[in-house]
This record gives structure tokens, C-alpha cells and sequence, in this order.
């Protein structure tokens, strides 16, 4: 009965196809067969090279609305787009420009296959929120989805369908630029925001027109680049892959993510993208990831550098086996893959697999039945800075605020009779809140922090900058040139600062010293605003230190002197007003910390979630031999995980009590401030005696609450296998019997702790 059933399902199908076809038009056209069997009818139709093409991405290179290019490297592409050999552009925005570029692919090629267009969209398309490292401050998942929903909704306003992110790389090392692309140091706290943007940007419905496709990167290894020198080689045991960088594109996957990109980085001395470890082995075959991976921009031909591949040839070959699905700007696919089958190097199994991937999400998005479903004028002239999206960029901006110290409650500030001098050139710009990753914002269109000040009324604002950060107007291609010899703004701020009650300084990074490519050794202050933060602090030393940066920063100083130091990152478009209404008090900030601060450089990489070495404390008075540093202590200045609040709450009462397999985990928690406040309850476990030594703390749940003054609340935990487990080295995941302590409080640095043990 059942194989009559399935010759019947078949016959149905054919004849559906069939009927397609008589009419005129191809059964991939057909709304009513299933998105499988769609794909299945049009790759029956293609060509080795129409397929090859599906597979070969090419950034945007020329104006689309203007003439067609007729010589050099522009003119092949435009050739390729024209024969169908085109999958995927990038960088092509705008309605008019994607319109015009979908026209082509889908009304002048044989099949008329529609394009996937990929931009950046890393925290926001035109309105900024702010840098993902901030938002992972904020430790509020449905803020964060929120933002990425924003985000997806204004870039598919203008044609966009695919996302370049989020970045879900765990890093533990400062010193590297992208720490301000991911959520820092944490798998857990990674884990559970890599799903939270991912379900942001995919929504539940990919054929909804607000919705764009999302790409988990870069798999793997790539925020362990040693030294954190961007690009640079990675070496990390296998404990340490599964247990801390695999987690979180696991819980992309569970988020329904459709498509990876590969990193620069090697990983066992083979470059990520021709390794077939990392993309055939575990993502295709151990997770069953049914989307497709992209290459970065020319990671394929980057393999000849490595002295992995000896010419594009062979590097096509190596990625096409690894399974690298789609070659971003290497040519290598287009250009090599077609004779590579042919003379039995791929397989062409190989190529229709990832062709058929890339074909099922460009179905899924609905552009086989309307290529142009994100291209709408009026919808783009809408969506584009409404009200909608700056609000939600306002409210993530607030919410992503961390108060590193508040001696003396300096903050808030008083809303009437104050004289406040603002210092710094940072308070003034308009750019560089901006961030880093932010292609399609235009210039000075952030709200700065003098202008956020200077809508309240009540007080004396004056301004002084002092000294500038960088030299000139920094660009996304270019180094940031910075300012070490101009003191001649000093005097004026000296002169403002001798005048008033209270001094807010602005001072950090420039919003470019972050990102790509953009690695320091230094991170401290840049340029001269240590200098100038010394030289106020002697003439006022009443100071409310603002910081915008990209990356945390070594802040020995300012903690020994700085009365209230305030973590505002690059908060987007709404910077200004965010930071003036938590300075202000208007808001209560609640953030906490996603990656510790260092003391000295010299300690990075520096992580809560460290392992005991076999000398882990002090032995005795002046002995040398344990695990230290002669000049510096081992912990962080600002741990993972820390943040104050405007109020103040305290924790009793931690209660366990184990039910079968789960432990139930209680704890009281009171607001004993003056004001309303919110605070992250973070759990911590240690399993203390481990087949595979266990770090010290893992964070494994948290809760954000909500209480009035004397309010208390009774958190509850729930600790499963699921928490109490790992990966061993083949990848397994165990739960072995034994005991575990828990650690409970608003830090990495807990207030309290008991403990428990499981048995066999």
C-alpha cells in the first residue's frame, strides 16, 4: 500500500510538472509543489556552469542605473551576470540600483534565476543601533532581537535580502577589533544572543517582506587569532572548540539560521575554508545544517598566501570538497569549478549539493515568485529613519549602558542649577558614535552627547574639547590617524572645567579604531586624552568619565581617580540622547559587562571563565612559585558581568534542591535603594572534579528584574543535563556524576554560593 501511495504522490507530481510545462512555463514557477520539488525541476534544467554560477557572489561594480560597463573587470562581471553566472551580489542598495541589477538576472538570463543581494547589516542598516558588543551589554534578548527586526526591516525596505551577520565568534583577547562585532567572551551569554538576532533578522516567515536572510560567522576559530592580530593564525585544542566556540553556532542552527560564513583564520594549520573538518564533518553531517556557507570576501584565493593551495585552481578544488557552498570575490569558482569536474577533481555531486542549497533560500525568500518583493519605492521612503526604528534604536542604546563606578552617588546629575563643563572631542561628534560596520549610515547624523545634554534646560552646559582623537576624517578602508602632538585645546578645558560643579568628560575611540582589520597593542586612552584627563582632574576632580569605545579598555588610572565612570560604547544613531538620559537619571542603567577589562594589556587574553593551573593561589608570604604576575594582579579591573546601578541590591537566601535529573536552584533578591532599578541575576556552576578539568565559573542562566525600592523578588533556576554537562575531545557530549558548586550574584564576582552533587 505504501509504495502504491508514493507511485500515486510521484504520478501527481509528474503530471503537475507536466501540465507547467504545456502551459508554457516551467514547473520551478509553479506556486503549488513544494519548494523541494521546485528546485529539483530547475536544477534538471541547468547547465554544469548555470550551476557553477549560482555559486559565484560578486560585489557590486558599477551603477546599475547608469551605462553598462564595456572593458576590464567590471565588464566580465556584468557578462557573467547576463549569461546566469551570477548567484549572489553584495553591496548593491537601494531599490532603484537593486531593481535595475534583479532585471537583468531574472528577465535577460535562459532561466531567469533572481539574485540574493548581501550587504553588512551589523547593527543596523541606515539608523545605527548600537555596536553589537554593546548590545550584548544590555543582557536583554528581546531588545536585541528587536534591534536586529529593525535592522532587517529597514534593509529590506531598500532591496536587501541577506544579512553578513550576526557574528557569533567568541573572543576573549581585547587587543583583537571585531570583539566589537560579537558579544564578547561568553558561550552561554553568546549562545543565547546568536539566537535571539538570528530569530531578529528571520523572523518566523523568510517569505515575509520584512525579513531578511541571516549568516552566522565566522566559522570557526577566528576570534582566538593569536595576538589578537586580525587574520591571524588559530590554535586552540579541541576542548576549547567544542566546549567554548562551537555553542554558539549550534544555537544559530536552533534559531534556524539559513546560511554560515567561513573565517580567514586556519584551524589545524588548514585554512577555514578549505577545511572539510569544519564544513562537511560537523556542520553538514554531525548538525545537519540544511542552508549554505558562503566564503568571506576572497577567503578562497587567500589559501595561496597560506601556502595551502598553490593557484586559484587548487584553491577552488580544496574549498568545493571542504564544502564552501559560494565563493565571495575569488573568481575561483566561475572562473575554475567547470573544468575541475571535468576532469574528475569535484565531483559534480558536490556542485549540485550547494547549488541546490542556494536555490531552496532564494525560494524560501520568495523570489522565484516575486523577484522584485523588496523592491518598493514608497515602502523604502517609509520605512527608511521612521519613527519605528529610532525608537527602538533609542531604547537599545539605553539599555546597553554600563555603570563601571559611582563613588559618592556623583551620578545622576542635578537637572537644575549646575554648572557642567563637557570636555572632549568625542562629546561633540556627530560620526564617530556611529561605530564601526556602518556602510550605509550617512556622516554627522548621530545625535552627540552636547546635544543630548543641551536639550535639557536646567543647567549651565559648556563646551571644550581639549584635543581631538584622530587627525583628519577616518574612512572604513583606511587606518585612523591619531593625534599625539596638538595640546592646544588644553587651556580652554582646563579654563571651563576650574569653572564648574561638575565635569563630564567624553573620551575613548574613535568609532573606526574598531572593527576589521583594526587590532591594537595599546588599550589604553588613545592619543592624548590620558593626558588631558590627568591635567582636568587636577584643576576639578569632580569628573563623570563618559567612554565611547569599541573594545574594553585599561582604565587603572581612571578607577584610582574618577569618581563616576560611565561605559557608553558606539551607541548608533541615538547616542546622545541615551547617554544624556542615563546621566540624567531619566533612565537607570542596567547593562553588564560582556567581556572583563584588564588591568594592563599584559594580561589579555583575560577571561571570568579561566582554569586552575596546578599553582592557581599563593603558596606563602614571598614565594615566587605560583601562577602570577610580579607587577599586576591576576583579576580584571571590571569583571565579566559587572555593572552597578543607581540602586543598590542585596542577595540571601540561595536554596537547592534536586528532583530526578534537575536541580532547582532559589535566591532572594531585594532592591534596599531609594530608587526603581533593574538588575541581570546571574548563576554561575563549577563542576569541581572533571574527566576534562572545568573552568572555575560558568555562567549558565540569568534573569533580568525589575524592583521598586524594598521590593523583593524569588528567582528560580532550572539545571539540567543540558547545563551541567560538556563536550568531551571527540565532540561528545557527557554529564558525569560528581560535585558541582553554584555561584549566584550581579557579576561574574558572586555575592553568594552553596553546592550540591549528582550521583551515578
Amino acid at each position: 500500500m505504501k509504495n502504491f501511495i508514493k507511485s500515486v504522490s510521484v504520478f501527481i507530481v509528474m503530471l503537475s510538472m507536466f501540465s507547467c510545462k504545456q502551459n508554457g512555463e516551467f514547473a520551478y514557477k509553479n506556486k503549488a509543489l513544494t519548494i523541494d520539488e521546485r528546485v529539483e525541476d530547475l536544477m534538471s534544467r541547468m547547465t554544469l556552469e548555470e550551476k557553477i554560477g549560482q555559486m559565484n557572489q560578486y560585489n557590486g561594480f558599477w551603477n546599475v542605473t547608469g551605462p553598462s560597463p564595456i572593458q576590464g573587470d567590471a565588464a566580465k562581471k556584468y557578462k557573467d551576470l547576463r549569461k546566469g553566472y551570477v548567484g549572489s551580489m553584495l553591496n548593491v542598495r537601494g531599490v532603484d540600483e537593486v531593481s535595475a541589477v534583479q532585471k537583468i538576472a531574472v528577465e535577460e538570463t535562459r532561466l531567469g534565476i533572481p539574485l540574493i543581494i548581501g550587504f553588512d547589516v551589523i547593527h543596523g542598516y541606515e539608523t545605527m543601533s548600537p555596536i553589537p558588543l554593546a548590545e550584548a551589554a544590555s543582557w536583554d534578548l528581546e531588545a536585541i532581537k528587536k534591534s536586529a527586526e529593525m535592522a532587517a526591516l529597514e534593509a529590506s525596505s531598500v532591496g536587501i535580502n541577506w544579512t553578513f551577520a550576526p557574528m557569533v565568534d567568541v573572543s576573549r583577547d581585547a587587543r583583537w577589533g571585531r570583539v566589537m562585532e560579537g558579544a564578547g567572551e561568553d558561550t552561554y551569554l553568546g549562545s543565547k544572543i546568536a539566537y535571539a538576532r538570528v530569530k531578529g533578522f528571520q523572523g518566523d516567515d523568510l517569505s515575509k517582506e520584512n525579513t531578511i536572510v541571516a549568516c552566522a560567522k565566522h566559522f570557526a576559530g577566528y576570534g582566538f587569532a593569536e595576538s589578537g592580530r586580525d587574520y591571524n593564525t588559530v590554535d586552540v585544542g579541541t576542548s576549547t572548540l567544542y566546549n567554548i566556540i562551537f555553542p554558539p553556532f549550534q544555537a544559530s542552527i536552533d534559531a534556524g539560521v539559513k546560511t554560515f560564513m567561513n573565517s580567514f583564520n586556519e584551524l589545524n594549520g588548514v585554512p577555514a575554508t578549505g577545511n572539510k573538518f569544519l564544513q562537511r564533518d560537523i556542520l553538514k553531517r554531525d548538525w545537519n545544517f540544511g542552508g549554505f556557507v558562503v566564503s568571506d570576501w576572497g577567503s578562497i584565493s587567500e589559501m595561496i598566501a597560506h601556502g595551502h593551495a598553490e593557484n586559484l585552481k587548487q584553491a577552488a578544488e580544496i574549498a568545493a570538497n571542504a564544502g564552501s557552498d559560494m565563493d565571495m570575490e575569488s573568481y575561483a569558482y566561475v572562473d575554475e569549478l567547470a573544468n575541475l569536474v571535468k576532469e574528475g577533481k569535484v565531483k559534480e555531486a558536490l556542485i549540485d549539493d550547494a547549488a541546490k542549497r542556494i536555490l531552496k533560500v532564494k525560494f524560501e525568500l520568495g523570489l522565484f515568485d516575486d523577484p522584485y518583493k523588496y523592491c518598493n519605492k514608497e515602502r523604502e521612503e517609509k520605512i527608511l529613519g521612521s519613527q519605528e526604528v529610532m525608537d527602538a534604536s533609542l531604547d537599545m542604546a539605553k539599555k546597553s549602558i554600563v555603570l563601571l563606578k559611582n563613588q559618592n552617588q556623583l551620578l545622576p546629575l542635578k537637572k537644575q542649577g549646575q554648572n557642567i563643563a563637557v570636555i572632549g572631542a568625542l562629546a561633540n561628534d556627530k560620526t564617530s558614535p556611529l561605530g564601526s560596520w556602518r556602510i550605509a549610515a550617512k556622516d554627522s547624523t548621530a545625535v552627540s552627547v552636547l546635544e543630548g545634554l543641551l536639550a535639557y534646560k536646567g543647567n549651565k552646559i559648556t563646551y571644550a574639547k581639549g584635543t581631538d582623537v584622530a587627525i583628519g576624517i577616518p574612512d572604513f578602508i583606511t587606518e585612523v590617524k591619531i593625534n599625539t602632538t596638538d595640546k592646544s585645546g588644553f587651556l580652554e578645558a582646563k579654563t571651563v572645567a576650574k569653572k564648574a560643579d561638575i565635569v563630564v568628560m567624553v573620551l575613548g575611540e574613535h568609532g573606526f579604531q574598531s572593527g576589521e582589520g583594526r587590532s591594537r597593542t595599546d588599550l589604553g586612552l588613545p592619543g592624548l586624552q590620558q593626558e588631558l584627563l590627568e591635567e582636568v582632574y587636577k584643576i576639578n576632580p569632580n569628573i563623570v568619565l563618559v567612554l565611547n569605545n569599541g573594545r574594553p579598555l585599561t582604565l587603572g588610572w581612571a578607577d584610582a581617580h574618577i569618581p563616576s565612570i560611565l561605559e557608553c560604547w558606539q551607541l548608533g544613531t541615538q547616542s546622545g540622547n541615551a547617554i544624556a538620559q542615563v546621566l540624567y537619571g531619566e533612565y537607570n542603567p542596567s547593562g553588564k559587562l560582556p567581556m572583563s577589562f584588564p588591568r594592563n594589556v599584559g594580561q589579555v587574553p583575560l577571561y571570568y571563565n579561566y582554569k586552575n593551573t596546578g599553582r592557581p593561589t599563593l603558596p606563602g608570604k614571598d614565594v615566587v612559585f605560583w601562577s602570577h604576575y610580579q607587577d599586576e594582579k591576576n583579576s580584571a579591573l571590571y569583571p565579566f558581568g559587572h555593572g552597578l546601578s543607581y540602586t543598590e541590591f542585596a542577595y540571601e537566601n540561595l536554596k537547592i534542591k534536586q528532583k530526578g535529573n534537575k536541580v532547582l536552584v532559589k535566591v532572594d533578591v531585594k532592591n534596599i535603594g531609594k530608587v526603581n532599578g533593574k538588575e541581570v541575576v546571574q548563576l554561575y556552576i563549577r563542576d569541581v572534579f572533571a574527566s576534562i578539568t572545568r573552568p572555575v565559573k560558568e555562567l549558565k542562566g540569568f534573569e533580568m528584574i525589575s524592583l521598586a525600592p524594598n521590593e523583593e523578588k524569588t528567582i528560580d533556576f532550572t539545571l539540567s543535563d543540558k547545563e551541567l554537562g560538556f563536550y568531551d575531545n571527540q565532540g561528545a557530549f557527557i554529564v558525569e556524576p560528581g560535585k558541582f558548586k553554584v555561584f549566584i550574584g550581579g557579576s561574574s564576582k558572586t555575592v553568594i554560593e552553596t553546592s550540591f552533587e549528582i550521583y551515578e
